[in-house]
Formats: C-alpha cells, structure tokens, sequence
C-alpha cells in the first residue's frame, strides 16, 4: 500500500501516510479525493473505476473475518462469512455446516423471542415454540386445545389440505393409561413400554403416553413440498420442519409472520 495521499481540495501529498493527511483535512475543512480506493492511496475520475479496481485487488473496506476476501458493504462480508465459512460474526463462533449456523442464527440468542401467543400473551422465539406451547396443552389461556383440537382446528382452515392429511374415519388420537404394573423394580422407574424411557413418577408417564411423542401415533400432517413426502404427528413437528428450509417449501420468516393467525384460527393456510 502506497503511503502518498493527497488532499482532494488543495492536492497535498502526505508521504507520512493517511493519518497525516487526515489532520489536514480536520484542521482545514478540505475533502479527501472523491474517488478514493478503500484499501490504497489511489483515486480515480469515476465511481465505476474505482469499484474495478477494489475488486481487482482485494481493496474493499469489509475484510472477511476469517480469510483475506473483502467486501463492498458489511452485508456482503457478512453473507461470505455465513455461506462460505459457516461463521456468526456477532458471537464469534464457526459451526461445522451451515444448516447448524442456520439454526443458531434464528434461535434465541439472535432473535429473542418475538413471538407471542394469542391467547396468554407469553413470547417465544420461533413460530415452532409458540405451536408446541399450544398442542401440548401449556397455554392456560387455552386449555381446550391439544393435538387432536388443533389439527381439527387447522384442518377446518386448509380446506385444499396444504399440509393437513384428510384422514376418513380418524376419531382421535388413542389415548393410554399406565397403572401400576407398569414400574420396572429392575431398572427402578416407571417405564413407558412404547419408547422405554423412565419416569419418576406415574402421573409423569401417563402425561408423557397422552402426549403427541409416541411412535404410534398417527401423522396428521404432510409437508406440502411433493418431492418431500414427509409426515409428521403434530403441528409443532411439520412448523419445525418447514422452519429448517430443508425442502425449500418456504422460508424461515414466512412461517414466523403466518404462525400466530394460524394457531388462533384468524387466517387461512397458505405458503
């Protein structure tokens, strides 16, 4: 890098460097070249010169944090240093791929929780969230409302059926009851015979069997994505799924805009 910047106004040449050219201009009012390279002491008679050469020789004022690349805005370097190294600057960590770097930069950490339940007014920070405070019964504004009244409710606004199964002859999810033969002495706990997980309580291993975890529940929802075919048991698991992008159904803030008019039936389904 040359070290003979000039005046704009009364073309000084500082061979000192930018810092003495700097308090020239402070102690005068006068003006730095206007076509000045980011990275050199050059200047040029138009913008579009100037640009060609920063790009030719690495001169942008963005430097990627990780590698040499620089960059015209900050958005630009901070887009490379998503897609090309998987790194969030704002924390100052590198993620071993990008769909994790996704995850990390729509969790709470970054987005806190802008979500708001419609009915209790609690916040979450994704659309994901706010759906699985809902289905499992948590909201105590809601306390109707379940897996089986939520895709009923759903299902009554996704009339083409976007992503609810049209299910003939569904009645419900089963529902279970553990008594006590269900505690293993062995193991010392009581165990739920569908997925063997251990619980301290009764009471906890019948909330867990009513819960829309088992395997053996029926999938009421289907990514709407034909080339993707899956389904899922509950709402809270296909929002999760469509918030990943995975299929490339829809983008991660489209479903936290529609999330809230969905769960409280204001609004239709749509993509």
């Amino acid at each position: 890098m040359g070290h003979d910047f000039e005046c704009g106004t009364c073309h000084k040449v500082f061979e000192a460097g930018w810092r003495a050219r700097e308090n020239h201009l402070r102690s005068t009012g006068h003006r730095a070249p206007a076509f000045e390279c980011d990275g050199c002491s050059r200047y040029f008679r138009s913008e579009t010169a100037r640009f060609q050469h920063m790009e030719a020789l690495n001169h942008f004022e963005w430097e990627c944090s990780i590698c040499d690349e620089t960059w015209p805005t900050e958005d630009r370097q901070i887009e490379h240093e998503h897609e090309d190294h998987n790194y969030c600057g704002e924390c100052r960590k590198t993620f071993p791929n990008y769909n994790n770097l996704k995850m990390h930069l729509n969790s709470r950490a970054h987005r806190g929780q802008q979500i708001q339940c419609p009915f209790c007014k609690s916040r979450h920070a994704t659309a994901t969230g706010l759906t699985h405070h809902v289905e499992t019964g948590s909201c105590p504004n809601a306390a109707g409302l379940n897996r089986d009244t939520l895709y009923k409710f759903v299902r009554s606004k996704d009339s083409r059926g976007i992503i609810t199964k049209n299910l003939i002859g569904w009645t419900g999810s089963t529902e279970y009851e553990a008594n006590d033969r269900s505690y293993n002495w062995v193991r010392q706990g009581w165990e739920c015979y569908l997925c063997h997980r251990l619980f301290d309580l009764l009471k906890s291993l019948n909330q867990h069997l009513n819960s829309p975890i088992p395997a053996d529940q029926e999938s009421l929802y289907h990514c709407p994505n034909r080339a993707c075919k899956k389904e899922f048991t509950t709402l809270a698991g296909i929002i999760n799924h469509l918030e990943s992008e995975s299929c490339g159904c829809t983008r991660f803030e489209n479903v936290q805009r529609s999330i809230q008019g969905v769960v409280s039936g204001n609004r239709l389904i749509t993509l």
